[in-house]
């Protein structure tokens, strides 16, 4: 133990640290900060990248990407686990990022939008959701991706039907679902190896190369977007009218 000025103490029994700063105020990490109610110090890779973070312990995983971390491709919703708009892989899986305390992601591993593009080469995902016109406002976007990222990854061949129900969780304000739907199957194609990439589109890199050589040559719609991010409206599993009738 140190002098009073920069006291620090920690025990196993405990199960927390206390740091007293020369004002006198303490912060603690681990369970029994927590528990407190004070500020603990977790651990993060985010897109392959190591992050410290100190939060209260009822801050969300989402509170964590967006505003301390800056990663604002991850959207906020209904904070209720209900649009899927937050959607994010952590360690794999796909979660609402609204749903899962801080504390609770300590040591894991999450993918956000931002980290699916890799070296300026948009994911398969990205490509299809832009060349099959997937995208509306936008909002949904990044959810939706995340999400159907790993639908693909546990089923590398859906059908349609099984697209719509994978993809249930994951609303959209904008749409009737049929070109999400398209994308993602195209999008499945393309990562099988059975389809090739359309004429022009290749990487982001490559377009913007393609742009500078040739002023009427532009990337696609959204790309932009895509690469940063990503009421109850209608489901993508069941899109009916007021009248009750399937649309």
């Amino acid at each position: 133990m140190r002098g009073q000025a920069g006291a620090r103490t920690s025990g196993r029994g405990g199960g927390r640290a206390v740091e007293r700063s020369r004002g006198g105020s303490e912060r603690s990490s681990g369970r029994g900060g927590a528990a407190s109610g004070r500020a603990v110090e977790i651990e993060l890779t985010v897109n392959g990248d190591p992050h410290r973070v100190s939060v209260r312990p009822n801050r969300t995983l989402l509170d964590v990407l967006r505003e301390e971390l800056g990663l604002t491709g991850t959207k906020r919703g209904c904070d209720q686990g209900e649009c899927g708009a937050c959607t994010v892989h952590l360690d794999g899986r796909a979660v609402n990022a609204c749903l899962v305390l801080a504390i609770d992601a300590d040591g894991s591993e999450v993918t956000t939008i931002e980290g699916l593009a890799r070296r300026g080469e948009l994911h398969p995902l990205q490509r299809a959701f832009v060349e099959e016109g997937a995208i509306q406002c936008g909002y949904c976007t990044p959810g939706m991706i995340l999400q159907a990222a790993a639908l693909l990854r546990r089923n590398p061949t859906p059908t349609s039907k099984q697209i719509r129900e994978g993809m249930a969780g994951n609303l959209c304000r904008c749409t009737g679902y049929a070109k999400i739907v398209k994308a993602i199957g195209k999008a499945a194609e393309v990562m099988r190896g059975q389809r090739a990439v359309g004429p022009g589109r290749g990487s982001l890199a490559q377009r913007r190369r393609d742009a500078e050589g040739d002023p009427e040559a532009q990337p696609g719609p959204h790309s932009s977007q895509l690469r940063a991010h990503s009421s109850k409206p209608r489901s993508l599993a069941t899109t009916r009218t007021k009248t009750g009738r399937a649309s």
